[in-house]
């Protein structure tokens, strides 16, 4: 499956089966005027609580990269409806998750057109940051790669 920002879905998921991946998560860069959104969790998490991160979460059993990445923004920023990704662009990064699966992140990037920004519980701020001032924000490298990838993209 090819989106029509030329990103080839199906070569990610095989991409990852091939190298051992067992937990997939979508992430986005969602950007406005050169700045990313980013988000504050809870600090009541039980996962990395109180960091700054990106719009993001695990896929589901029977979703593809995009099912996943539409559910994840419909619940953890409100938006719903169809997503025009940043043609090209993807970035990734693989790591041990909690439950020590071998997991890859893949992160697209989506303008963010003015669309309402509504938080779930997950999350109890947001801000716009410039990628040049990553080092004024505490998101994991591996975040802050992908941010800079886009930028330089």
């Amino acid at each position: 499956m090819t989106t029509a920002s030329g990103l080839d879905i199906q070569q990610l998921h095989t991409d990852a089966d091939r190298d051992g991946i067992t937990k997939l998560v979508v992430g986005a860069i969602v950007h406005a005027d050169g700045q990313v959104l980013i988000l504050r969790r809870s600090a009541e998490d039980a996962f990395m609580a109180g960091i700054e991160e990106l719009p993001s979460g695990g896929v589901e059993p029977g979703e593809n990269l995009l099912s996943a990445l539409e559910r994840e923004l419909a619940e953890e920023i409100g938006w719903t409806g169809p997503l025009t990704l940043d043609p090209g662009f993807v970035a990734h990064f693989d790591y041990i998750s909690g439950s020590g699966r071998k997991a890859r992140q893949y992160t697209f990037g989506l303008a963010h057109h003015g669309r309402s920004i509504v938080l779930s519980t997950e999350h109890t701020a947001y801000r716009w940051l410039h990628p040049a001032a990553l080092t004024h924000s505490d998101v994991t490298d591996e975040t802050a790669k992908a941010i800079r990838t886009w930028a330089a993209f």
